[in-house]
């Protein structure tokens, strides 16, 4: 089948996407299903889809005027090699509210080919990043 890239959130398919950053990612494990529909909500969403499956996500968070974050970008295990993650990034990259921002920024371990295509690069000055984080986050209080 084709896939097809879509920015209509009534695609989500939000259990498709709790499970696979609550259990396979290594950068939200444990977050609650909660959080995730919170955080979809108040995003720019790129779901990528195989006939009516969802096979990827590519969230952007941003106030569509200075600057753009981007996250959660992932395409299932069994789904790789086809080329959905290189499908949503043109798609991100070429979405009408995302052009002529300042900056568009996001972390990433293991793509960073990938990013480097679209015109990412490392911090240029990477000495005034400053973040303030929070580790237990998605760990439930005892």
């Amino acid at each position: 089948m084709t896939i097809e890239i879509s920015t209509d959130p009534a695609r989500l398919d939000i259990a498709l996407i709790h499970s696979f950053l609550s259990e396979e990612s290594h950068w939200a494990k444990g977050i609650s299903r909660e959080r995730v529909e919170r955080a979809l909500a108040h995003s720019l969403c790129f779901s990528a889809h195989d006939g009516e499956r969802q096979v990827g996500l590519a969230r952007v968070v941003t106030d569509r005027a200075t600057y753009a974050w981007l996250a959660d970008v992932f395409v299932l295990a069994a789904e790789r090699g086809r080329g959905i993650s290189v499908m949503l990034m043109d798609a991100v990259v070429a979405h009408p509210d995302l052009q002529g921002l300042r900056r568009f920024a996001l972390v990433t371990s293991t793509a960073p080919g990938l990013y480097a295509r679209y015109g990412f690069t490392p911090l240029a000055r990477p000495e005034i990043a400053m973040e303030l984080v929070n580790p237990d986050a998605y760990t439930p209080p005892a």
